[in-house]
C-alpha cells in the first residue's frame, strides 16, 4: 500500500482517479481518530485491505473489488487473449476468497469477468476501457440504489421516531447515503428529526468507530450504546424501529449481517418493534435457499482478546469463538427494503418478484 497518503476531507470511501489510473480507499480500520487514504496497487494489498476491513460493507466491497480487478487487468502482461482471461479469472478468484459471506463481492467480480469475456476479441485498450466503464457503472449504480433505498426506508419513519441500528451501513460501507443509515441522512437533509441509537457492535466496534462518526458529522441525533444496552432502550420506549444492513439475503428472507443482529431482532420481537433489513438487490442470493446455506466467516480470536486493549483482556490459553456474522430468521423481519421497493412476507414470493 502506498503511504503517500493525503488527508481525507469528505467520506468518499472508494475513489478511482482515472487521470492517474490509481485506486484509493479510506482506511476504515483507522477511523474515527485518523482519516487516511490508501492506494491499492497489488493483489496482495487488495486482499489484505478486504480481509483486514480497511474496506468493509457488502456493497463497498463489491465496488472496490470491481475497481481492483480493473487495476489488476492493467498489470497483466499476457497479450494472448486466452492467457489474459485465465490470469484475470485467477486474480478474481483470489479476491473472491477474501470474504466469503458478502455476496456483493462475488456478484461484482462476475460482472467484471463477463465484461472481459464479452470483449475477448477486442484490442487491449478497448477491453481495458470496457472493464473500467463496468467498474464505474457498478459504483454509480450503487449510488442510485442507495438513494432509492433511503427514500423507501424514510417512508417507514415519522418525525421524532427513535431507530436502533447495528454495525455500519452508511456511506463508508456503501456509497453516498448508505443503506440502513441512508434514511437518517435523508431525514437530516429534509429537516426531519430522527433519534438514532447506534450499537457499538463488538468486537470490531463498527457502530462506535464508524456509524456514530458518520452520523455525528452529518448532524444526526445519535446516541452510542453498548450492544447489551439495546434491551433497555427498547424497554424504555425510545425505539420505534430497527434498521440494519445485510451481507447476504437468502431466497426465504433469512439474512446474514454483522454478529449481534439476530439478537437485536429477537429483542425487538419481544418488545413489538419492527425490524427492517435494508440493502440493494445485488445482496439477494436466490440461489441460496435459506440461512443455513450462508457461509459464516470466522475471524481471528485476537480481535476479542487484544485488539482494542493496551493489555490482553483474557489469558493467552483462553479459547475464543469469533464469527463475523449471524443469520436473522426471516420470521423476525418486518420488511426488506431494496431500491425496487419494500418486500414483505412471504419473502419466497416477494424477493423472487423483484427479479421478474
Amino acid at each position: 500500500m502506498n503511504d503517500a497518503i493525503r488527508q481525507v476531507t469528505h467520506a468518499q470511501n472508494i475513489r478511482y482517479d482515472k487521470e492517474a489510473e490509481a485506486l484509493y480507499i479510506i482506511d476504515q480500520s483507522l477511523l474515527p481518530n485518523e482519516e487516511r487514504e490508501l492506494r491499492l496497487e497489488t493483489l496482495e494489498e487488495m486482499v489484505e485491505a478486504i480481509q483486514k476491513l480497511r474496506v468493509r460493507g457488502a456493497p463497498a466491497i463489491g465496488i472496490c473489488a470491481a475497481y481492483c480487478l480493473y487495476v489488476l487487468a492493467r498489470a497483466i502482461p499476457e497479450e494472448d487473449p486466452a492467457a489474459f482471461q485465465k490470469r484475470l479469472r485467477e486474480d478474481s478468484a483470489r479476491l473472491n476468497a477474501s470474504r466469503p459471506t458478502a455476496v456483493n463481492l462475488a456478484w461484482a467480480l462476475r460482472e467484471m469477468e463477463a465484461t472481459a469475456e464479452a470483449h475477448r476479441g477486442d484490442s487491449r485498450p478497448v477491453l481495458l476501457e470496457a472493464l473500467y466503464q463496468k467498474a464505474a457503472a457498478i459504483h454509480q449504480d450503487d449510488i442510485a440504489k442507495c438513494a432509492a433505498i433511503s427514500e423507501y426506508g424514510l417512508s417507514l419513519l415519522k418525525e421524532g421516531d427513535g431507530v436502533l441500528t447495528h454495525c455500519n451501513a452508511g456511506p463508508l460501507a456503501t456509497s453516498r447515503y448508505g443503506t440502513a443509515q441512508g434514511p437518517f441522512f435523508l431525514a437530516a437533509e429534509r429537516g426531519m428529526h430522527i433519534r438514532v441509537f447506534a450499537d457499538e457492535t463488538r468486537p470490531l466496534l463498527q457502530g462506535a468507530r464508524l456509524t456514530s462518526y458518520e452520523l455525528h458529522r452529518a448532524g444526526v441525533d445519535v446516541t452510542l450504546i453498548c450492544d447489551n444496552m439495546a434491551s433497555m432502550v427498547m424497554k424504555n420506549g425510545w425505539v420505534q424501529a430497527c434498521f440494519v444492513g445485510c451481507d447476504r439475503v437468502a431466497a426465504n428472507g433469512d439474512t446474514a449481517n454483522k454478529i449481534g443482529t439476530s439478537g437485536v431482532a429477537i429483542l425487538a420481537k419481544h418488545y413489538g418493534i419492527p425490524v427492517y433489513v435494508l440493502g440493494p438487490t445485488s445482496t439477494i442470493d436466490l440461489q441460496c435457499p435459506d440461512g443455513a446455506h450462508i457461509p459464516i466467516e470466522l475471524r481471528d480470536p485476537e480481535e476479542i482478546k487484544t485488539l482494542w486493549y493496551e493489555k490482553p483482556m483474557a489469558l493467552p490459553g483462553v479459547k475464543c469463538y469469533n464469527p463475523s456474522f449471524d443469520v436473522t430468521d426471516h420470521e423476525l423481519i418486518s420488511g426488506i427494503v431494496t431500491e425496487k421497493g419494500i418486500c414483505r412476507p412471504p419473502y419466497t414470493e416477494s424477493l423472487a418478484n423483484l427479479f421478474k
